[in-house]
């Protein structure tokens, strides 16, 4: 036979179990406390009655004249039957100095001799005790009837222990009675409490709930994506590793305000809206991230969780490959507008015009020759001059002349390792694609591109003849998002902001300034030197008509 599996039991039941055993103990305890108390106390105050009956009766005139007949009991005996029922005493006896009764509530105890103590009462002096005698356990005073300075007779008044126990029961029913009362409202209380606790921990119990923290803390650290909890007041609640190395921050930053963070101001703004961000794009100093924000409410607000995603390389490949589809767009096109001249040499040669068909093909080879002389020429670094090369041809293929400045002259092997390739495709092909959308459509529609290295830095210009840099976006035209052009399928807006952000990434500086005759000047200066400990780059700008 399958014994069953027992499940733990659920924290909440745990500690209800925990709490009502606690609260019974302290009740018990504080009752037996009590009874005990009670009964001590119970115990004193007859005593003192016993005593104050004792001395009365000690001090009566009519005791001491009864004494002093030749039948002490006929007096002595109706007196203390009275005094029995006129006070709280189970008894009173009055006896001789040899301790011989006169008195008792059993008549044939009358003559007989006292059970307990005398000798202090012999001495003259009022004493109590408890004394198992002849009606019980009872609690006993006993004081000298003196008369003319000698002890004459003894008085001993008590309260049987029964009595005694009696009241202390009395008393123990109604403190039990009360404390029934408070175990039961401390269950009904306390069930109450862990029914609301077990709804908030699910019914777990203390190892399952462990069990889920140490997940919960495992799953945050290998997680590689950012995440970001803050609370009602857009404070740090939680940041995982990843959040930490993705927003750039450090130490104990939990309970800290977003506004406290140092993150570029648009990031900062996403972060504090109330609303949902889906899938937006910032950029920090160094990284691409893709935000998401999804407000936590429950009738208030109770906070936003954010999640963090680096597309920094994702974004460079997209701009590479960008680049790449250029290239083979350019590519198709030369290949289609080869395939109409080679159509056209074959017709003349058809036509019998050999000579004419030998000067046209050598004339469009020397024009490509040409131009790919003059990249090479001035720019021998092969990713710059495979960048130029292609880009003229998507120039061109736009109607817009795309010429590299004969200031131009930047050598092979010049550059240093720190300024990566993929920096340099990002910095110049955004800023050319940003000049040749300018150009289009102006007269004429040009792009002059200068590239030299001085001063230990690489300088890269880039002039188009478009309408310029409004003096009202002047400052703007770096900032993510920030773009006067029609909003394409993939977002505008990015390009000078990633151009900003890898010109920085190196140290160098990037500024825009108006172009004499109309247009717009874009300068990106990069140091040479592998040290980029210094400062980061600065943006300026001068006046002229916007895009970005």
């Amino acid at each position: 036979m399958r014994l069953p599996v027992l499940r733990p039991r659920s924290l909440a039941g745990q500690l209800f179990a925990m709490q009502a055993v606690l609260i019974a103990v302290v009740v018990a305890g504080y009752a037996l406390f009590t009874y005990v108390s009670d009964r001590r106390q119970a115990e004193a105050a007859a005593g003192r009655e016993a005593r104050a009956v004792a001395l009365s009766m000690a001090d009566s005139p009519s005791v001491r004249e009864a004494i002093g007949t030749g039948d002490p009991t006929a007096g002595l005996q109706p007196y203390a039957v009275r005094v029995m029922r006129d006070t709280d005493v189970d008894f009173v006896t009055i006896m001789s100095p040899e301790g011989i009764r006169w008195t008792h509530p059993d008549e044939e105890q009358i003559g007989l001799r006292f059970r307990g103590h005398i000798e202090p009462a012999l001495a003259g002096r009022t004493f109590t005790e408890t004394y198992t005698g002849t009606l019980g356990p009872s609690v006993r005073a006993v004081t000298p009837v003196r008369d003319g300075g000698r002890t004459v007779g003894l008085v001993s008044a008590g309260i049987k222990v029964e009595e005694i126990s009696k009241q202390a029961q009395e008393q123990l029913t109604a403190l039990l009675a009360v404390a029934g009362g408070a175990l039961v409202l401390g269950a009904v209380g306390t069930y109450v409490i862990n029914a609301r606790l077990r709804r908030h921990t699910h019914g777990m119990n203390a190892a399952e709930l462990s069990h889920v923290h140490d997940y919960h803390q495992a799953a945050l650290h290998a997680v590689r994506e950012g995440l970001l909890m803050l609370d009602g007041q857009y404070r740090v609640a939680l940041i995982n590793d990843g959040g930490r190395e993705l927003l750039g921050v450090g130490g104990d930053v939990v309970g800290a305000s977003v506004a406290d963070l140092g993150l570029p101001a648009q990031l900062t703004g996403a972060l504090l809206a109330s609303e949902q961000r889906v899938d937006e794009v910032h950029l920090t100093a160094d990284r691409v991230l893709v935000v998401n924000t999804s407000p936590v409410s429950g009738g208030e607000r109770r906070g936003t969780v954010v999640t963090l995603r680096d597309v920094t390389q994702l974004q460079s490949l997209m701009g590479e490959l960008n680049s790449e589809r250029g290239f083979t767009q350019a590519l198709r096109s030369q290949a289609h507008e080869a395939a109409n001249r080679l159509h056209t040499v074959v017709s003349l040669i058809e036509l019998g015009r050999a000579a004419a068909a030998v000067e046209f093909a050598t004339a469009e080879l020397e024009l490509a020759q040409a131009l790919t002389d003059q990249v090479v020429a001035a720019v021998s670094e092969p990713v710059l001059a495979a960048l130029l090369l292609g880009k003229t041809a998507q120039a061109n293929e736009r109607g817009v002349e795309l010429v590299v400045s004969p200031d131009s002259r930047l050598d092979d092997g010049l550059l240093p390792p720190s300024l990566s390739s993929r920096d340099l495709v990002t910095i110049l092909g955004n800023l050319v694609d940003n000049a040749v959308d300018a150009a289009q459509g102006a007269v004429p529609a040009r792009v002059t591109v200068t590239a030299y290295t001085a001063g230990g830095e690489l300088v890269t210009r880039v002039r188009d003849t478009g309408a310029g840099v409004d003096p009202a976006h002047a400052g703007l035209v770096f900032q993510r998002g920030f773009t006067t052009k029609p909003a394409g399928p993939g977002g505008r807006g990015l390009g000078l902001a990633l151009v900003r952000q890898a010109v920085h990434r190196h140290g160098g500086t990037l500024t825009v300034t108006a172009a004499e005759g109309g247009g717009a000047v874009f300068e990106a200066r990069l140091p040479l030197t592998a040290d980029r400990s210094g400062t980061a780059g600065r943006s300026g700008a001068a006046p002229a008509g916007g895009r970005a």
